[in-house]
């Protein structure tokens, strides 16, 4: 394995991918050093970071990306950036674009500019396949065109265009990395697989978008942050990655299978309307990061019965947050 530089910075590590990406680096490299700089919005959580607060070679900074000094302050310490931060769900973007224009793409450009004062080694921003758009048949390349339908996913692709500029004419180290929808332990509870479990575990109704055949290709957590790691070590500079595990599933079979993994009829789905905009599907080709040495390992049955599994007997986590939710918690397709 190639050597990891000692100190990383994560945007955003405390949020779902994030963390789990933290413990990941934490875990398996013993020189390395983690900051996380995170504005602890809703989808904020010190306790996804719980596990190392106690580890002297993590450190927490509360800041916002778009806030030059906050950015500034540790930004001059970091070796690599791994940029998660992002508002990232679809529905809030449709009723408050301006938090995603100004995190996604202006915060982007904050980074970047910190990152190229201070001769960052390495750039990588995690994006997702939503900038495609819908994607009616086939699989979306590297080099498809960017047809983004939400004001989240026009912001991750402007931050994209953002990440590939700078590299072009600053010839700052950056990656791009594209990920399927991607679920797991410590998901914030708006997001489809979380929603719908908790849900199910409560015996509420799983509202489900139009005719439930929106369909998405789920990639694990754990297997995502493998593909980051692989992207920091070995992924060419300038360039973009799809990551995607190949498990295509409509929004109707999965809230069907969880009802069937948590014992619940099949009367608590619920047709709701369909979404502004909703793309019907997505699908990437994966295989230039699959070139690099990485593949999914988690079997989609067995990581969704085990992401189920978790979300029941760990109720203390997510009641909280479900019970102050001030935004209508619906079936979007989460994003990375």
């Amino acid at each position: 394995m190639s050597v990891i530089p000692r100190r990383v910075l994560v945007p955003g590590g405390a949020g779902f991918i994030g963390s789990h990406f933290v413990r990941r680096m934490l875990a398996r490299h013993r020189d390395v050093r983690v900051t996380v700089l995170d504005k602890l919005t809703y989808a904020g959580n010190l306790a996804n970071l719980a596990e190392v607060a106690g580890d002297p070679r993590y450190r927490f900074v509360r800041g916002d990306i778009s806030d030059p000094a906050a950015v500034e302050g540790v930004a001059a310490d970091a070796d690599l950036i791994v940029n998660f931060a992002a508002e990232s769900h679809v529905d809030r973007s449709l009723d408050q674009p301006d938090a995603f224009i100004q995190t996604n793409l202006y915060g982007t450009f904050v980074l970047l500019e910190a990152a190229r004062r201070h001769g960052c080694s390495r750039f990588l921003q995690v994006s997702t396949d939503e900038v495609y758009g819908d994607v009616s048949s086939g699989s979306s390349s590297e080099a498809s065109p960017l047809r983004p339908s939400s004001p989240y996913s026009a912001s991750k692709a402007g931050g994209d265009l953002l990440v590939r500029a700078y590299h072009t004419t600053y010839g700052l180290p950056t990656v791009i990395s594209r990920a399927t929808n991607t679920f797991g332990p410590y998901q914030y509870p708006e997001k489809v697989i979380p929603l719908f479990v908790t849900h199910a575990l409560g015996g509420l109704p799983l509202p489900v978008y139009g005719d439930g055949q929106q369909t998405r290709e789920w990639l694990h957590v754990d297997d995502h942050c493998e593909a980051l790691e692989i992207l920091l070590e070995r992924g060419e500079p300038g360039e973009i990655y799809n990551v995607g595990s190949g498990d295509e599933l409509s929004n109707l079979d999965l809230a069907c299978q969880i009802l069937e993994l948590t014992g619940q009829p099949m009367s608590l789905v619920e047709h709701v309307e369909d979404r502004l905009g909703h793309d019907r599907r997505y699908s990437v080709d994966s295989s230039r990061v699959r070139g690099l040495g990485w593949q999914p390992r988690r079997r989609w049955a067995e990581a969704l019965a085990e992401t189920v599994a978790w979300y029941r007997e760990h109720a203390e986590w997510w009641r909280p947050m479900k019970s102050r939710s001030a935004h209508p918690i619906s079936a979007s397709g989460p994003s990375p």
